[in-house]
């Protein structure tokens, strides 16, 4: 039987698990399909971490040198008691990545990728990518630890998981790599990006020659399909992390990424991709949830479960309080009437739950009418209040410059932003952008915003000229200048934000007992 390899390609943030080649490693393993999983992302980085280093300025040098004590202290929980010593270590170790990259024309940090002359949103540079792939700063991993591992394993089959931006250019890199030494093996791409290129922007017929399948959506039943198999509700697999480094991941303890549905609930918003893309809602049913997630968190070491839900369902929040998975865990929620019940929120962190992303966008009631997102701002008010006196923590997402939104409407999220200041913990401000594929790009009117041919988004008219440049200057002169605002700025943790936020919620909230019922 052929021996498949699925890849995380770099770079994706190095803090937990890739979570989608583990499920279709569950999904692989259920049929006794033979298979090896390899995440490049992590070993890519830590390769280039640990390689020689020219430094030349005093910071490099200190970086350079702390670099191991940084990779440790980043694993112990202690670190995040002390913001100061994890930001130092976090930002020492993108300077070493920098400057060990900067050989070539790129810059690689933990979470992203640039490239002087390439981009990862044209297809002609994703090709050429491919076709220099020995200009790559992953070339010497691909050469010393990629061929070693293909080479000894036999692999006819190569499935790319693409799920982020930062990783089209090196897996492009790494697919020319494969190609030229193992041209017999065939290539399937796969992953979040792939589906909004294929889904979102209606490009199916990329890469001929290069790639041999491009899958939209869920893999497990693609890749049963090339083994002569049929494949069940993909829900049914539990994900599979067991060939995956565990005890490598820039995190305290084991961090078990799941998913308990896939799409939206709610799938209502203006400019959501999961409602352009046509993505179905399909829940995990409760029962499974809770079984899967008792026997992933029995895994050595395993500290927290990140919910990778767009919003987990209150159906599921039930189902967690009245069986509890066992470990600490963390998601996306919709601020609702049971999140504003502050005995429902105790329960909940009773069953573990140690932070919630509520995604807030505005602190305008007729710009989250407008925007489709179904929330009540008293409900929201309430939520906040209610996961606060919890002992919850609360990392609240912000979006400005929708084509709803004027300054005056700004300045009410301001308002809303500093009035629950305390019971607010970390903030994610972003300046909207425009989805390509959506029916409001072409009422807006569309300008160019990159050349990129597989660019998902695009530049607009506002209608109420408020434009980006108005928008940044007011979020960095007033918003993030207004003194019930600043230290939650402050609080920012760069790189990795909410994917470690949880664990500095575990220090800030260790007085939860006193909170429970």
């Amino acid at each position: 039987m052929p021996l498949m390899l699925l890849i995380n390609p770099p770079v994706a943030k190095p803090g937990e698990a890739p979570a989608g080649i583990a499920r279709l490693s569950g999904a692989l393993r259920a049929h006794g399909i033979r298979h090896q999983l390899l995440d490049a992302s992590l070993e890519g980085l830590l390769h280039l971490l640990k390689g020689p280093q020219a430094a030349s300025d005093t910071w490099t040098r200190r970086a350079w040198k702390n670099r191991e004590s940084h990779l440790l202290s980043l694993k112990n929980l202690a670190t995040y008691r002390s913001p100061d010593k994890y930001r130092r270590a976090v930002l020492d170790l993108e300077r070493v990545l920098a400057t060990a990259s900067s050989k070539t024309k790129t810059i690689v940090g933990l979470a992203n990728y640039h490239d002087a002359d390439l981009m990862p949103h044209k297809t002609s540079d994703l090709l050429l990518a491919a076709e220099k792939f020995r200009e790559s700063p992953f070339y010497h991993y691909y050469e010393q630890r990629l061929a070693t591992v293909m080479a000894a394993g036999g692999h006819d089959i190569v499935g790319v998981s693409l799920n982020y931006l930062s990783q089209a250019l090196p897996a492009f890199s790494m697919i020319g790599f494969i190609k030229q030494r193992f041209p017999q093996v065939r290539i399937i791409l796969g992953g979040g990006l792939v589906t909004s290129w294929m889904r979102g922007i209606g490009r199916t017929d990329l890469f001929s020659g290069l790639v041999e399948k491009m899958v939209a959506g869920p893999g497990e039943q693609e890749l049963l399909k090339l083994h002569g198999m049929e494949s069940c509700n993909s829900s049914s697999y539990q994900p599979d992390y067991s060939g995956l480094p565990m005890e490598q991941y820039l995190s305290p303890g084991t961090i078990v990424p799941y998913s308990g549905s896939s799409g939206c609930w709610w799938n209502k918003c203006s400019f959501c991709p999961e409602k352009a893309e046509g993505n179905p809602y399909v829940p995990v049913p409760a029962e499974m949830l809770i079984s899967q997630l008792q026997g992933l968190v029995k895994q050595p070491r395993t500290s927290m479960v990140h919910l990778l839900d767009n919003a987990v369902s209150i159906v599921h929040m039930k189902a967690l309080i009245a069986d509890p998975p066992g470990a600490p865990w963390y998601g996306f929620a919709r601020a609702g009437n049971e999140l504003a019940d502050e005995q429902f929120c105790r329960q909940l962190r009773r069953a573990g739950c140690v932070m919630l992303k509520l995604g807030l966008e505005s602190g305008d009631q007729q710009v989250l009418d407008a925007l489709g997102k179904g929330m009540d701002l008293g409900v929201a008010s309430k939520t906040l209040r209610a996961l606060r006196k919890a002992g919850i923590a609360t990392f609240v997402y912000l979006i400005f410059g929708t084509p709803q939104e004027d300054r005056p409407s700004a300045l009410k999220t301001m308002e809303f932003t500093a009035e629950h200041s305390d019971a607010i913990d970390f903030l994610n401000l972003a300046i909207f952008n425009m989805p390509v594929c959506g029916d409001e790009a072409r009422q807006y009117g569309i300008r160019t915003f990159t050349e990129g041919d597989l660019s998902l988004y695009t530049d607009f008219r506002h209608p109420k000229a408020w434009d980006r440049k108005e928008v940044r200057r007011f979020l960095d002169a007033e918003f993030k200048a207004h003194p019930s605002i600043r230290p939650i700025i402050n609080r920012d943790l760069p790189i990795f934000g909410s994917n470690h936020a949880a664990f500095f919620s575990l220090g800030c909230h260790e007085n939860m007992k006193t909170h429970s019922v």
